[in-house]
C-alpha cells in the first residue's frame, strides 16, 4: 500500500495521523465545474461566491471535490497570483506549486446531479489544457493532504455553527 506524498511525509517525522480511509484516500481528486444555475441559487445566502455568466473566457468554477458524512462538498481553485508567493500555507489554504490555489474555507455542499466533471483531455486552448493538467498532477501529489485538511475545515465550521 503506497501512501500519499503527506502521509509519507508525516510517517516520516513519527505523526501518527495517516489515511485512515485508505480505499478512499488513494483515489485521485478530480477537477470539477458547478452548474451555473445552481452557483446562482447559492449566492443568494453566500456572498463570496463567485458568479460565471459566460464570459468572454468561457472557463467556468472549477474545483474539487470532497465527499465528508455523505455530503458532496466543493472546494474552488483560484488562480495563483503574485500575493499568493507570500502566503503561508494553512489548513484553509493550500498552493498547488505557482498554478493555483485551494481556499478550503470557500467550500459550499453541492449535490451530485449539479457537478460536471472537468474533461481536460478536451480543453481546446493548448495552455489552458496545459495549466489544468499541471494542476490536476499536483493536487493529486497532495490528495491526502487536501482531504483531511478539508475535514478539519468542516469539523470546525460545524463546530461553530456556520456551515453552510
Amino acid at each position: 500500500m503506497s501512501l500519499c506524498l503527506f502521509c509519507q511525509i508525516m510517517r516520516r517525522l513519527k505523526y501518527v495521523i495517516v489515511c485512515t480511509q485508505r480505499s478512499f484516500m488513494k483515489d485521485n481528486l478530480r477537477i470539477y465545474g458547478v452548474k451555473d444555475s445552481y452557483i446562482k441559487y447559492l449566492s443568494q445566502y453566500q456572498e463570496h461566491l463567485f458568479r460565471h455568466e459566460g464570459g468572454s473566457s468561457g472557463r467556468k468554477y472549477i474545483g474539487v471535490v470532497f465527499e465528508i458524512n455523505k455530503f458532496s462538498y466543493f472546494a474552488p481553485l483560484s488562480s495563483f497570483k503574485p500575493k499568493h508567493k507570500k502566503m503561508k500555507e494553512g489548513v484553509d489554504f493550500i498552493k498547488i506549486k505557482d498554478y493555483a490555489v485551494i481556499n478550503i474555507n470557500n467550500m459550499i455542499p453541492v449535490p451530485r446531479g449539479q457537478l460536471v466533471e472537468l474533461n481536460i483531455n478536451a480543453e481546446k486552448d493548448p495552455h489552458y489544457k496545459f495549466l489544468l493538467q499541471a494542476e490536476n498532477r499536483e493536487i493529486n501529489k497532495q490528495k491526502c493532504r487536501i482531504r483531511k485538511n478539508a475535514e478539519i475545515v468542516y469539523n470546525h465550521k460545524k463546530r461553530n455553527g456556520n456551515l453552510l
